[in-house]
């Protein structure tokens, strides 16, 4: 159970926040609710919740301006819900600095699977430096990693994408926003990030060519973690 765990559901549609009450109330968790973008800034303020799940079409203000202002401040997972189900509108929303997308409608199991990476993801950061998947282990205060126990021969720029990955353990990150955490304001190739990433599964996956850690979101980024 997730007792102390409050999330907060904005959403204008009453059907979709009495869905989500009930998918997450049965998962452990609080609801505090917010019909609208002005309810759901002062409600955040008022709450702090561990996680916000924001719906982008809401009556008041569009929900990209919402996720701007949150995150002036606001530092816990957000996982945008919406309709809008197009690549530029997820890529906007992910480098923006949502931590997930899900496309309405939606599959109440994928989504309690999605609060719990983004939940794991936020407290490893605050509570524990040394980063766990399967039989993987990621020591990015000492630059150590291993499979099964066995370290790992990481060149700098392999170990730096791991180590990004596994902060934002079961989070979807955009190319564009590895580009700029890895190589900062010199814009690396795309191309050569895919290169880095495979070079980088050939060492921590068991089957390189069908990845289960390293995962390519189609046309938008990579997801790490199980």
């Amino acid at each position: 159970m997730n007792d102390n765990e409050t999330i907060l559901v904005v959403d204008d549609e009453a059907q979709i926040r009495r869905l989500l009450e009930i998918t997450l109330s049965a998962g452990g968790y609080k609801i505090v609710e917010a019909a609208s973008g002005k309810e759901a800034i002062r409600m955040a303020a008022s709450y702090q919740p561990a996680l916000v799940i924001l719906d982008l079409g809401l009556p008041d203000m569009d929900g990209m301006e919402v996720l701007g202002k949150l995150r002036e401040w606001y530092n816990n997972p957000v996982i945008i819900l919406s309709a809008r189900n197009s690549e530029e509108a997820i890529i906007h929303a992910l480098d923006k600095g949502a931590n997930d997308y899900l496309s309405k409608p939606f599959r109440t199991g994928e989504l309690l699977a999605r609060i719990r990476a983004s939940l794991r993801s936020s407290h490893t950061v605050e509570e524990n430096p040394v980063y766990n998947v399967g039989d993987l282990s990621v020591d990015v205060a000492n630059h150590v990693a291993k499979k099964s126990g066995q370290l790992l021969s990481l060149t700098p720029t392999e170990f730096s994408l791991l180590g990004l990955f596994a902060k934002n353990q079961g989070c979807v990150l955009t190319h564009q926003y590895v580009l700029k955490e890895i190589w900062g304001n010199h814009v690396e190739d795309p191309q050569s990030l895919r290169v880095f990433v495979a070079q980088l599964r050939k060492k921590i996956e068991d089957d390189p060519a069908r990845p289960t850690l390293l995962v390519t979101e189609s046309g938008i980024g990579y997801r790490f973690g199980r």
